[in-house]
């Protein structure tokens, strides 16, 4: 039979065990320095490569369709902005839940397959109507609007503590199924990179306007 000290001792160890098993979910959920340095860099590089186009086109080349239902450069530009804000958001949310003690299972090999489908442009998705470009906006206002919204985003990385991985929310598409706070974070720059390489196809259609 345990007597009062056995019984704390077993109270207080097994308390530890608790706290120290806790503390490791949350250590596991922590972003690494890489990383963290790889979505910093995909978000200046996909913006810096978004803005160079916007800056560069005349205002000819930046309003070409390549046909009537197709965006132009301009629009898509708008569209990576509206974009950005719905899953900026997402990141904020998923941060907002408790931590999923199952975030490891369900958010497995979701990186890479993020960085597979969008930034390789794989398979095709029709654009939720709130982020459907409008085409009313100035090539000043997308790139102001690009370029708040990116700092927002760029602050949130290099500064969180949060262990972004721990925590989850689920996409609307069964396709994606379960994302961690990290994956929508980097979902961002890939989305950018997607459409960088459709303003890459704009501009090398044959009817793109020289000047």
């Amino acid at each position: 039979m345990i007597g009062p000290k056995g019984a704390v001792y077993l109270l207080l160890t097994f308390g530890c065990c608790i706290f120290s098993h806790t503390e490791q979910a949350a250590d596991e959920g922590k972003v690494s320095a890489d990383e963290r340095a790889k979505v910093i860099k995909l978000l200046k590089d996909s913006q810096a490569e978004t803005l160079e186009a916007l800056e560069k086109l005349s205002d000819a080349q930046l309003k070409f369709k390549p046909a009537p239902d197709r965006w132009s450069v301009l629009e898509c530009a708008e569209h990576i902005m509206l974009s950005e804000g719905l899953l900026f958001d997402a990141v904020k949310r998923a941060v907002a839940t408790k931590p999923n003690p199952d975030w490891a299972a369900k958010t497995k090999g979701k990186t890479e397959f993020l960085e597979d489908v969008l930034a390789g442009r794989k398979g095709k998705a029709q654009a939720p109507e709130d982020i459907v470009p409008s085409g009313k906006l100035s090539r000043e206002e997308v790139i102001k609007k690009l370029k708040e919204a990116r700092a927002a985003t760029l602050k949130f990385a290099e500064e969180t503590q949060v262990p972004l991985k721990a925590h989850t929310l689920d996409h609307p598409s069964p396709v994606f199924g379960t994302l961690n706070g990290y994956q929508w974070l980097i979902y961002i720059p890939f989305h950018n990179v997607r459409h960088n390489a459709q303003i890459a196809e704009i501009k090398a259609d044959a009817k793109f306007p020289k000047k």
